[in-house]
């Protein structure tokens, strides 16, 4: 039995994969004092029965995310050049918000207090200026001990071309009882030029190495000790517990990365290749386009600071079940980017919230059911948040109703810029695209998302409130290895790229055979980072080790995609290389076919058609909306508008003017009426 488990900020969703490709799914409210509580709560609730452990345990968390955006980071420490102390406080000199007559500049990963200078000097090709101050250094390393720094980030000018000084200040700090896991060089972290962006990366990762330690070593004194932990990056991919206590800060966009992959191989299991993917929880929104294949960056800002690495390409934005309503100063209606979170989460759940939420006016419009949420597991309690309602009614000087419909449009609004952003903004028609909505409250705003886009398709996944970890079930194992390239693309510089590629490839050969990989399930993804020579931002290009010829088109082609112009005459500048050794999950599609319904009893061929699963009806919002329990569903079912169709791990609210239909993995594929369903 292989088991995903995904935590976010309200609810944990858990899945679990037997050989023989039956699926058990469970989903209960997270633990925000100690994520691992509801994590283990999960795994022990998911192997009742199973005597033998788990094959696999593969966890997609937010604990690095909430630490970083909390600023509650380990106790860490910054060692750099001698001048450069200032350097993650100066930063880029950027000013958020462009108008504010007092901007509020974001804290850096590390205070001033603790940053520490030595004396050295290395030039822009490595040649040594000023040599390492060996008993500067150990006065460096005196005070560190003093105050009790739990991590240190190493960034020294110019290490990512010549990296013997940072080498030699982890040396020392190893001498003096530094653990190889408390120390982090900008040389390793982020191997490429820029040093704010390498600073602020560098010391990001020294700041959540003790806390990713701390929860490892809490789950690992649990988990079964011959079942392989793995968990979730920023790029898809899965990484066991050494590589996380080593590259702690490629989790720190852990928790969305899962429901993309999951999102693409369950799309792709149906039949599309084009999505865009709308996942919406208890505290956030997560959207991401995906082409052909998923799309990645190689940075991102998290908490107003620069991450320099390879992420899927997800926009964020705080509007989920539990984004609480307000007015703001001037009688406006806003929704988020607070949360109610899981405690006390929103009114209706009975746990002490008493600010109201999305989900709170999904409930009082009765697209929420009181008897029918989780299952029938969690009753809703109406009453006090109707009451807040009516309070905040009266404030606004409309009805209960309009004000409840009010919320969930303004939620909707915010969703629709951040879908507009990944498509629109970007050159893409999302007219084009399917939407895939999942996560808890996705299937209840998936109509009147795609309503707002002109979108002519939605996919609600068999298990959408738990899609994260099923999508942890179909991730690959990654490593990622790289080099700073800096230098201008010629035959020559052609033949040592290759070099360099080759020499990365074996070390991801290497790592992945360790973990116990055959080659045929080993593959290997280049990409060098170009721009043209005067450029100031650079693009991924693939690269092919027998093809380096190629390599310069692939750059002027990509640009052309990417600004509608090349080049074609000015020099190209290679900027780093980076090499993403994957480790392949067998069928990976396995778990997808099977939560799409690949084993839901007699294929369609149950006797009394769609009427099987309906339950009844109620009337709510002024309209008579049938009920469906989708246990009952069988492929080839068609369901008209209004409806909505319960289920345990989410409720998918069917809005007028659409229709639905079971596709024969048991997806509901949405089409509005005029369209016809496929």
């Amino acid at each position: 039995m292989r088991i995903g488990i995904d935590i976010g900020g309200t609810f944990t969703d858990c899945a679990a994969l037997s050989e023989d490709g039956a699926l058990r799914t469970f989903k209960l409210l997270s633990s925000p004092a100690d994520p691992s509580v509801s994590m283990l709560a999960g795994i022990a609730h998911l192997t009742v029965g199973h005597t033998a452990p788990p094959t696999a345990i593969l966890h997609g968390s937010t604990v690095a995310t909430n630490a970083i955006l909390e600023r509650k980071l380990a106790r860490a420490a910054l060692i750099t050049t001698a001048g450069f102390r200032d350097l993650l406080l100066i930063g880029r000199q950027n000013r958020p918000n462009l108008y504010a007559l007092r901007p509020t500049i974001p804290a850096p990963a590390i205070p001033r207090e603790r940053c520490w200078e030595v004396p050295e000097r290395l030039d822009h090709t490595g040649r040594v200026l000023i040599p390492l101050d060996e008993a500067a250094l150990q006065g460096v390393i005196d005070a560190l001990i003093a105050v009790e720094i739990e991590a240190v980030a190493v960034c020294l000018l110019h290490s990512t071309v010549n990296p013997a000084h940072e080498q030699r200040v982890a040396e020392a700090l190893r001498a003096r009882g530094f653990a190889d896991w408390q120390i982090a060089l900008s040389s390793e972290v982020m191997p490429e030029f820029r040093e704010y962006e390498r600073a602020s990366t560098t010391a990001l990762e020294a700041g959540l190495r003790p806390i990713m330690d701390r929860y490892l070593r809490r789950l690992e004194t649990t988990l079964p000790v011959e079942t392989p932990f793995r968990m979730m990056k920023s790029d898809g991919g899965v990484m066991d517990a050494p590589a996380v206590r080593a590259r702690a800060i490629q989790t720190a966009l852990s928790g969305p990365a899962a429901g993309v992959i999951g999102a693409f191989a369950l799309a792709q299991a149906a039949g599309f290749e084009r999505i865009i993917t709308f996942d919406m929880g208890g505290t956030s929104t997560d959207v991401a386009l995906c082409d052909g294949a998923p799309t990645f960056r190689s940075e991102a800002e998290i908490g107003g600071l620069p991450l320099r690495a390879r992420l899927l390409d997800i926009e964020t934005i705080g509007a989920g079940g539990g984004s609480l309503a307000r007015l703001d100063a001037g009688g406006a209606l806003r929704v988020g980017p607070e949360s109610a979170g899981a405690a006390p989460g929103p009114i209706v759940y009975g746990r002490g919230g008493a600010r109201l939420t999305v989900s709170d006016a999904n409930a009082l419009l009765g697209r929420l059911d009181a008897d029918h949420f989780l299952g029938g597991q969690m009753h809703l309690d109406l009453a006090p948040a109707a009451a807040a309602l009516d309070a905040l009614a009266a404030a606004m000087g409309v009805s209960a109703e309009d004000a409840a419909r009010g919320i969930i449009a303004v939620a909707d609004s915010s969703i629709e810029r951040a879908l507009r952003r990944v498509s629109v903004a970007r050159g893409h028609d999302p007219r084009e695209y399917a939407l895939v909505a999942f996560g808890g409250a996705g299937p209840l705003h998936a109509c009147a998302v795609a309503d707002r886009l002109e979108m002519r398709r939605v996919i609600i996944p068999r298990y959408p409130g738990v899609l994260c970890a099923l999508g942890l079930l179909s991730a690959d194992f990654a490593l990622d290895f790289g080099e700073s390239l800096l230098g201008i693309y010629t035959d020559k510089t052609a033949a040592d790229l290759t070099t360099r590629a080759t020499r990365l490839i074996d070390s991801g050969r290497t790592a992945l055979a360790a973990r116990g990989f055959t080659p045929d399930q080993m593959v290997f993804q280049v990409e060098v980072a170009m721009r043209y020579a005067g450029q100031a931002y650079e693009l991924a290009t693939p690269f092919a080790v027998d093809q380096p010829g190629a390599m310069l088109e692939r750059f002027h082609a990509a640009h052309e995609r990417a600004y509608g112009h090349r080049f074609a005459d000015r020099p190209v500048e290679m900027v780093s290389l980076r090499v993403r050794a994957v480790g392949v999950t067998p069928d990976k599609l396995s778990a997808m076919r099977t939560s799409g319904g690949a084993k839901l009893p007699g294929g369609g061929s149950v006797s009394g058609g769609v009427e099987r699963a309906r339950i009844g009806e109620k009337t709510a919002g002024g309209m008579r909306l049938a009920l469906y329990d989708r246990e009952r569903l069988q492929p080839g079912d068609k369901i008209d508008a209004p409806a909505l169709i319960f289920q345990m791990d989410s409720t998918t609210y069917l809005a007028p003017g659409w229709s639905a239909a079971v596709d024969v993995a048991g997806n509901l594929v949405l089409a509005r009426t005029s369209e016809t369903i496929c």
